[in-house]
């Protein structure tokens, strides 16, 4: 497995597997890796002859009063899971490499980020597309895998390559869960003893309103307001949102007639969790 610390050789490299016809996944990350990454690069690695991990906290997508310089931290382990997965190699770029002096390009989608994190985080998803053009445009990926637990983050980049015509096959890997059904992410590592049992609140929510729509329950309203009891009777809970909406543009709908995503935002304490399922009435 290389290592890899510089656009430019980032570059050499890629383009000399190209040169060999072998074809290249990517697998983009900010660290801290758990078995929700390691799944994500286990789907890519039989799709292509050459599996590249990246591991760079970015800067751009954190906004004021967020977890930037407290965002967890441990390239060591992080290493051990890449090689251990099979990655060939990994992208380890600077800060001031990727963002130079003078660097003033920001990329903007003009619907998706209005709705959900968008709404709350306003710098988010522009320094999402911005980072992720630039690091398509570094390792020259053939197929790029992303999660599903970041689901408005999967359809802005599916959106993104679509628009700017990158020549990049997306994949959406599942969300993995605790045996608990709590989903895996780097800041639970935030989270005290208490904390992490009333993260819980997310997932049973999640399974609440498939269990009430399985039941005939079709109205968004009513289906928020039960969601919003069940978190909100765990301790240090507070609902940033909770989004019955489509699952192409994120739109919010008022009636489940088909295939709706379900979305949630929740602090618990100060640590801010998403969460998600898609939920088809019909089944």
């Amino acid at each position: 497995m290389e290592i890899l610390k510089t656009k430019a050789e980032m570059q050499a490299w890629s383009k000399n597997k190209k040169k060999q016809s072998r074809t290249l996944c990517f697998v983009p990350t900010m660290g801290y890796l758990h078995q929700g990454h390691v799944s994500l690069m286990e789907k890519g690695k039989p799709l292509c002859d050459e599996l590249v991990l990246s591991i760079f906290v970015n800067p751009t997508q954190f906004g004021p009063n967020e977890d930037l310089s407290s965002y967890p931290s441990n390239i060591e382990n992080d290493l051990l899971l890449a090689e251990k997965a099979g990655v060939t190699a990994v992208f380890l770029p600077h800060k001031k490499d990727m963002y130079p002096e003078h660097f003033q390009t920001e990329i903007k989608l003009q619907s998706l980020p209005r709705h959900l994190c968008g709404k709350f985080r306003p710098v988010h998803f522009a320094g999402v597309a911005t980072v992720v053009a630039k690091l398509f445009n570094i390792v020259m990926p053939d197929v790029a895998v992303f999660g599903m637990k970041d689901y408005q983050q999967l359809q802005i980049i599916r959106q993104l390559v679509l628009d700017l015509d990158f020549d990049i096959r997306i994949l959406a890997g599942d969300i993995i869960r605790e045996k608990d059904g709590l989903a895996m992410s780097s800041r639970n590592a935030y989270l005290s003893e208490t904390q992490r049992a009333s993260a819980l609140s997310l997932s049973r929510s999640l399974n609440l309103a498939q269990e009430l729509v399985a039941e005939g329950e079709n109205n968004s309203a009513t289906l928020r307001s039960k969601i919003e009891d069940l978190i909100h009777s765990f301790p240090e809970t507070a609902v940033e949102y909770i989004s019955f909406c489509r699952p192409e543009t994120l739109e919010e709908i008022e009636v489940i007639e088909k295939e709706v995503l379900l979305a949630l935002a929740v602090k618990v304490g100060k640590t801010r969790l998403i969460d998600n399922v898609l939920i088809n009435p019909g089944r």
